[in-house]
């Protein structure tokens, strides 16, 4: 039987999809430095890229690369206030993520839009680190627009990161909601997997839930488990964490001990949940009865992590 330090031995060997170092300086120092953004937006090495309802625009290069289409900052859309500065590279190039209503079109006719979920298998740490804190953005201010204070509408500042409000003076930052999301496995060294009532038939994944207030996180794993799938956890061991702007979390990867083994699921988020052995996941694999999470999340990394190769890619 496996222990949680054989499973885990190897997850910094190879980084879960949108956690892979991006070569980005955030430079958060610069972002209330007006002075300083505008010398950047002139300067011709900055390169900028449009984000829309989760979406960016990517391409194939002649040598099999995906990329995200960036422009320089003098072929950019115009924009009045939804400009984000979201760093530097080694280079010292500058990079920006203009919010628009709807992507630019392309004369080539190559380039498609895409969101995190296909992009992130396909684009380089680089851009998929900077398409991730641009969705992020994009979502925290499309839905935080008024003052949660006074309800006056709010005004963008510090480069996209903070909404300040002109009518109490309330300064309103990016939120990120802390999920966990958790590999459970018994004394026969087993999985549970589970599968929520709105997935498609067969879809089965690792059980996940938000941290409450007053909540550890490792007391949010127990509880979760417990509420939905009705099983007694005990060791908890936390592996990796990955960002998930789908709309506003970070999600918290953990390898569970169960110290009971009947199920109950919920019934509410939980439709159904069973028990794996690598043998009985693998047969369900190839037979179809059972599709793998997605790649890019973390859940896929942590069923690898037990499963000890990689996951097939789902049928899409």
């Amino acid at each position: 039987m496996s222990t949680f330090s054989d499973t885990t031995a190897g997850t910094t060997a190879r980084p879960i999809d949108l956690t892979a170092p991006s070569g980005i300086d955030r430079a958060a120092h610069h972002r209330l430095d007006e002075a300083w953004l505008a010398a950047a937006w002139s300067h011709p090495t900055t390169r900028v890229f449009v984000v829309s309802g989760g979406q960016a625009l990517i391409d194939d290069t002649p040598d099999g690369r995906t990329e995200l289409v960036m422009t320089p900052a003098f072929e950019a859309p115009l924009t009045e206030t939804h400009r984000y500065f979201l760093g530097t590279d080694e280079e010292g190039v500058s990079y920006f993520a203009l919010q628009k209503d709807t992507l630019p079109g392309r004369m080539d006719q190559s380039a498609r839009a895409a969101g995190l979920r296909e992009a992130g298998l396909l684009l380089s740490p680089r851009d998929a680190g900077l398409l991730v804190h641009a969705v992020a953005l994009e979502n925290w201010q499309r839905m935080h627009r008024f003052c949660s204070r006074c309800g006056e509408r709010t005004k963008i500042a510090a480069a996209g990161h903070v909404r300040r409000c002109p009518a109490c003076g309330a300064e309103h930052y990016p939120r990120t909601d802390p999920a966990v999301i958790m590999l459970v496995t018994d004394e026969q060294d087993r999985a549970l997997l589970g599968r929520q009532m709105h997935w498609p038939e067969g879809r089965f994944s690792t059980l996940a839930g938000f941290v409450e207030p007053g909540e550890s996180i490792e007391q949010a794993v127990v509880r979760e488990v417990w509420e939905e799938a009705g099983v007694r956890v005990g060791a908890v061991e936390y592996v990796a964490s990955q960002p998930w702007p789908f709309p506003s979390s970070l999600m918290l990867g953990f390898m569970a001990r169960a110290v009971s083994s009947e199920i109950n699921v919920d019934g509410e988020e939980i439709h159904e949940a069973r028990w794996f052995s690598r043998e009985e996941l693998q047969a369900a694999f190839e037979s179809g009865e059972v599709v793998p999470p997605s790649g890019i999340s973390i859940a896929a990394r942590l069923v690898e992590l037990w499963y000890g190769q990689p996951l097939p890619k789902p049928v899409v």
